[in-house]
């Protein structure tokens, strides 16, 4: 019954989840439906572009250039949809969209362009990627996937079985930036070219962008692998593919070179200040401070109103642990851009260590409004311990124990030291079973990552008569991590039982 349950769900989805792609007209797996796409990109535009660097505030003419490109070129699609252009501040050669045609280009990859027509090509592959619904399409696999394994679980359940960023834009992250396949590349150079053109842009442009970035890829620079590279990937195929699309289109149209070289001329200026800050940054990763500071000081004589250059030199004497300089250097930070989660998160730090308790909450819960991060709540929750807060502590660890990594497991056993001896069934697994003797037993897991001792156990058994029995069992020794151990219940054998259910109600972590 259950296998054929799944077999109707998996085919419902299969077929309403059919649509007509709007660019090509074919019809594909989708269950996302637009209006869930379009809020998906809404709701996560904002901490994407948080995880990305920032929006590159530096040059508005830049953007609003980059934005009627964008705009002219996405209107071509037929697709109605709120498409939105931002230009981020990362040196990363890097585009990229969300579902609802929320779409961003690095001031990286703006440095490697030389026209608007390539510009155009970058910016129309992105639309495509929106329009056609991509991401959509991914998700949807996705969640049919997880359909399946949801399904198979419930099909085994015949046999007795039962890291910086956190929360949705971490998922998003994932989702919405993963590694497109060869068809939806090939499809958006492709329908890309024919919005680029309609807009009147000469089709090559796209043609010597792909040739650029198989230069680039051949050089291996590691910035571009990290970037672009490494979800749209470049090759010769795409070149000769665009060479192809381009010749079956009209020829000639908007090349634009100087005027993209005017609207660069700014950024272009300024490129070597952040190739400054780019090697201060990996010097600091490295563990080199002094070089860091060197460079992090080039970066801000060249131009001192960025805040990313003030924020490095925080880190850098973060790191030294001369605090009070590190806060000064955030503020100012701060006061040149309000709006970057990482200013505060940093801040927030440093105060916290200074003992400016109550500063540090301040910064460190307005870096999360920007971009929720595992920093960030540990140094809340940790905060909330010390000021006898547990509920509000707990539940700062139990955001960052999902996260995995350093801090996840830090706050894993944060979490069971405060929340276990209040909620043990959270943390361990009981099933009743028969020992070799036939004799009513509860097996207990210890789910976390640390021993635990004092641990009673209540059972309650009922017979084929509904009469019940309860009993609250004591086990005397300690269950490592991990670990199953049997407790008897002092109940007799398993025939006389037709049901039993047991739950830890109380442990302690062992020291």
């Amino acid at each position: 019954m259950r296998k054929a349950t799944i077999f109707l769900l998996l085919s419902f989805l299969a077929i309403t989840g059919c649509s007509i792609n709007p660019v090509t007209g074919q019809r594909e797996f989708v269950i996302m439906s637009t209006a869930q796409e379009i809020e998906l990109g809404k709701q996560n535009y904002a901490p994407m572009q948080q995880s990305q660097g920032g929006i590159y505030d530096i040059d508005p003419e830049l953007t609003a250039y980059v934005q009627r490109v964008g705009q002219n070129v996405a209107a071509q699609s037929g697709v109605s949809l709120p498409y939105e252009f931002v230009v981020l501040n990362n040196s990363v050669p890097n585009a990229w969209a969300l579902p609802g045609g929320k779409i961003a280009i690095n001031r990286g990859l703006l440095t490697e362009l030389e026209s608007e027509a390539e510009l155009a090509a970058v910016l129309g592959h992105e639309a495509v990627h929106a329009a056609a619904r991509h991401s959509a399409k991914q998700q949807s696999r996705a969640m049919l996937m997880q359909v399946g394994v949801i399904g198979t679980a419930i099909a085994a359940s015949d046999s007795d079985y039962g890291g910086l960023i956190v929360g949705s834009a971490n998922i998003l992250a994932q989702a919405g930036l993963a590694k497109y396949g060869r068809d939806a590349e090939r499809q958006s150079d492709q329908y890309g070219m024919q919005y680029m053109r309609k807009a009147g842009y000469d089709p090559q442009g796209a043609v010597e962008l792909q040739e650029t970035f198989v230069r680039l890829s051949e050089g291996r620079r590691s910035d571009w692998l990290s970037g672009l590279f490494a979800s749209h990937p470049p090759s010769q195929e795409r070149v000769r593919a665009n060479m192809a699309t381009a010749a079956s289109l009209p020829a000639g149209g908007i090349r634009g070179e100087r005027e993209y070289q005017a609207a660069m001329r700014r950024t272009i200026a300024l490129k070597p200040a952040y190739a400054a800050y780019d090697e201060g940054r990996k010097a600091l990763a490295e563990k080199n401070t002094g070089l860091a500071l060197t460079k992090v000081n080039e970066a801000l004589k060249l131009f001192a109103d960025e805040a990313h250059f003030h924020a490095l030199r925080g880190d850098i004497r973060l790191v030294e642990e001369n605090l009070d300089w590190a806060v000064t250097n955030y503020t100012r930070a701060i006061d040149r851009r309000s709006n970057f989660f990482y200013y505060h998160l940093q801040r927030g730090l440093a105060r916290k260590e200074l003992g400016q308790v109550d500063a540090a909450v301040v910064d460190l819960e307005r870096s999360n409004q920007l971009l929720p991060t595992a920093p960030a709540h540990y140094a809340l929750g940790d905060i909330a311990k010390a000021r006898g807060d547990m509920p509000k502590a707990i539940e700062h660890f139990k955001v960052v124990a999902q996260a995995g990594g350093e801090y996840g497991q830090a706050a894993g056993a944060e979490l069971i030291r405060l929340d276990l001896p209040s909620n043990p069934g959270d943390y361990t697994t009981c099933q009743c079973r028969a020992d070799q003797n036939g004799n009513l037993v509860v097996l207990v897991r210890n789910d976390t990552s640390a021993a635990i001792g004092s641990v009673q156990v209540g059972v309650i058994a009922r017979d084929a008569s509904g009469r019940q029995q309860q009993r609250r069992l004591n086990y005397r020794g300690q269950i490592p991590a991990g670990q199953i151990v049997s407790v008897d219940t002092g109940l007799g054998a398993t025939t006389n039982y037709t049901a039993c259910e047991a739950q830890v109600v109380a442990a302690q972590i062992v020291d």
